[in-house]
This record gives structure tokens, sequence and C-alpha cells, in this order.
């Protein structure tokens, strides 16, 4: 492991600290894994928050705020909106950004659905890329819009790209007028080229699609890759787009609450605005936004650089180890994100196994890993690399010695 300033290495015990991530294992409920066995631990690998401690300059600006004991009514500070733009200039190479055009959301999801009610009327078609975070399908399936879906493809490298041809012809023949684009995408964890993007909001010009552009794992780029915000492609993307951000993936906040979107059009921008409003709910947490500013200063960048650099060394291990060691599973080797999509289907068929026996089997040695089902694609398990490499390692070690490579796997069916 690389020295690093940071601590991306203590095992921190999250148990009865507010984390879904470990306290929601076998309750029963939802789609949380069960609990394990007894003599094993829980890896916590199914929800997408990291289990490093947060940036010390979060934590500080949260302290400072915290020393003034009043806690009133307040409007977002000059300090806010400037972080917000020296990010994006810095960390992105976004010019002339201003604060008209940032608006805050209670969460990406909150501000897809906002975005949404104002491009669409119910029973309105939207197209999705599947793999697909559950999230949109469930924004969708809630307000009342229909998804359709534009499965993503592997190229002969394995690569994830999009079916343009699939996207023009559903959006011509579905009468769709409104997308949800996720850049970098989860689960598939592409961070899109340019040309890549160009070719995307040529036909979303062509056919006057309006986007609402995910791109809160912008901030986490692999092995050197660059993300190309969506709204920086063409004059016509910037006017057509909702780019939703925040600091939650990057710095694990989202327990804290607080996203922004960013809108150029001003038409646009007014409504989504008004939409936000109406629940009188989408209101900031003061310690939320002390918590951004913590977060979008030198110093996260700093850490950030860090967690990027960990995050790569943590990916490469773990996509090594599986096709080296698992037969019948294939990886994408993630450029963006810090969670693993892997094709199991080939190991199920060969083992006479069904999807969920294989999460099972995983789940009761403690490698909490997450349905891939419900983004949409029938035989994957997604899997969270946000951990310090000493996890990740045991976590490939149960899972090579207790689930792919027993001596008689045909007898965890039984189990």
């Amino acid at each position: 492991m690389q020295k690093t300033r940071f601590d991306f290495t203590s095992i921190m015990d999250r148990k009865g600290k507010d984390a879904i991530a470990v306290d929601s294992i076998g309750d029963g409920q939802g789609f949380a894994p069960d609990a394990p066995e007894d003599g094993f631990d829980v890896i916590p690998m199914w929800v997408a928050d990291m289990n490093f401690p947060a940036a010390p300059s979060i934590i500080k600006a949260m302290e400072d705020r915290i020393h003034h004991p009043a806690f009133g009514y307040f409007n977002p500070s000059d300090e806010y909106y400037d972080a917000i733009i020296n990010w994006m200039n810095v960390r992105h190479g976004v010019k002339g950004l201003t604060r008209e055009c940032i608006g805050y959301e209670n969460g990406v999801l909150g501000g897809v659905t906002s975005a949404l009610n104002v491009m669409c009327s119910r029973g309105d078609n939207v197209l999705i890329h599947t793999p697909t975070y559950i999230g949109f399908t469930g924004v969708l399936e809630n307000n009342g819009y229909h998804a359709v879906q534009s499965p993503l493809y592997k190229d002969e490298n394995g690569v994830w790209r999009m079916n343009y041809a699939d996207m023009e012809e559903k959006i011509r023949t579905k009468n769709v007028h409104a997308a949800i684009f996720c850049s970098p995408h989860n689960p598939a964890g592409r961070v899109w080229e340019r040309e890549e993007l160009e070719q995307a909001f040529a036909i979303f010009e062509k056919y006057d699609v309006q986007v609402v552009s995910d791109e809160i794992w912008s901030d986490i780029i692999l092995f050197g890759n660059t993300h190309i915000p969506s709204q920086s492609v063409s004059r016509d993307a910037a006017m057509r787009t909702v780019a939703l951000y925040a600091p939650s993936k990057t710095f694990n906040l989202a327990g804290l609450i607080g996203s922004y979107h960013i809108i150029y059009n001003k038409k646009l921008r007014e409504r989504v605005r008004k939409e936000s409003s109406l629940c009188h709910y989408n209101s900031m947490n003061v310690l939320s936004m002390h918590a951004l500013i913590g977060a979008y200063r030198e110093e996260g960048m700093q850490w950030t650089d860090e967690l990027c650099s960990v995050l790569s060394e943590n990916v490469r291990y773990a996509v090594n180890y599986i096709r080296e060691h698992f037969q019948g599973v294939s990886v994408f080797e993630p450029q963006g994100t810090y969670m693993l999509f892997l094709d199991c289907k080939e190991w199920c068929m060969k083992h006479d196994f069904t999807l969920e026996q294989l999460e099972k089997a995983a789940w009761r040695v403690g490698v909490a890993w997450q349905d891939g089902a419900m983004f949409k694609d029938p035989w994957s398990v997604r899997m969270n690399l946000a951990l310090p490499f000493s996890r990740v390692q045991e976590a490939m070690e149960r899972l090579n010695r207790y689930v792919f490579n027993v001596q008689q796997p045909g007898k965890m069916n039984e189990m």
C-alpha cells in the first residue's frame, strides 16, 4: 500500500453509528443483505457509501460552526457559492459559472424529480441507459413516468458503450422528450469520453430531448481518466441540460443531505426552482452548507486526490483477483466510481446456481454485496470497494474460499 497523508486504512466500527450499510444487515427489511453466520464479521460492500473517515477539513468546518450556539434561519453564504464555483473550475475546468446558475436540492434524486416534472407530463416516456441506478427507476415509477431502456453493451475489449442507433430509434419511435443521463455511469463505471458525449448530445439535440445529467460521481475518477461535464460539450448541451452534483459521494456526506444543480438556461432554471419549492421541504441544512465549504477547500482537494489513488489500487487488486480466481465471472475495470459490477451468469449456469443463491452464499460469510438484478441486469452483483485495502483483501479471500472455489459448490444450495 502506498503511503498517504490522510487515513484510509483504519477499520471503523460503524455499528450503532447511523450507518445503513451496517445496521440494516439482517433486519429483514428492504433489500439489505442477510446477517452472516457465526464466526464472520460483516464487510459492508453494498450501499454506495465509503468506509473511510471524513476529510479533516469537513470536520473542522462543522466544529467551527457548532461553536456558535445558534442555528436559526439562514441564506446560503457567498462562501458557499464561491466554493462550488472554484471547485468546478479547478477540478473540472468549468469557466464562467455564476451563482445564479447554482441551486440547492435535497438530494440528487429530488433534483431529478423536480427536473422531470418540468420537462414531462405524467405518463411520458423517459430514456435511461441500462444497467441503471435503482434510484432512477424508482423516481420514474413513483412519479408516473415510463422508463424506455437503451441497453449499454460491451465492446470487443469488454468496455461498456452506448448504442447510439438504439438510442435514436427508441427516442424516435417512443416519442421521448426527456432523458436521464449518468456521468460517470453507475453501476457500469464508465467515464464517458468527449466524443461519446458529443454523439449522445447530438441525438438529444436532433430530437429536442431535454436531459437530466446525474454527475454525483464526477470527482471519483480512477487511473488518470478525465470527467467531462455534460454541459461543456456544446452550447446546446448547456442549454438543454439540468446537471446535478453533490459532495456526498466524494466525501461520504449523504447523511447530511445537500446537493445542488447547475442550470444555464434561465427559463428552465426558473421552472425547476419553482417545482423544487412547491413541497416547502427543499431547504438547506446549515451544517450541510459548512460541510460543503470545508470539503471544497484546498485540503479537501488533496484528500480527494488521495482517495482516488487509494480507490484505484483497491479496484485494480479486486479486478485482477476476480479475473485470476473466479472462472466464469467477468468484470469491467471501472474508470470512475468505486463500484464493481460483476457478471456472474457463466459461473451460475455452470454450477446450477440462481443469482439469489450466489448472493446469499457470500452474505453467509459476511461479504455483504448487492443484488444486481435491481439495476436491470439479471445476472450481476454490485460490489462497493470504498473500504480499507485490508478489508478488500479479506472479502476476496472469503469469496475464493467459501463461494466461488469450494470443493462442492452445489452444497451451498442446501445451506
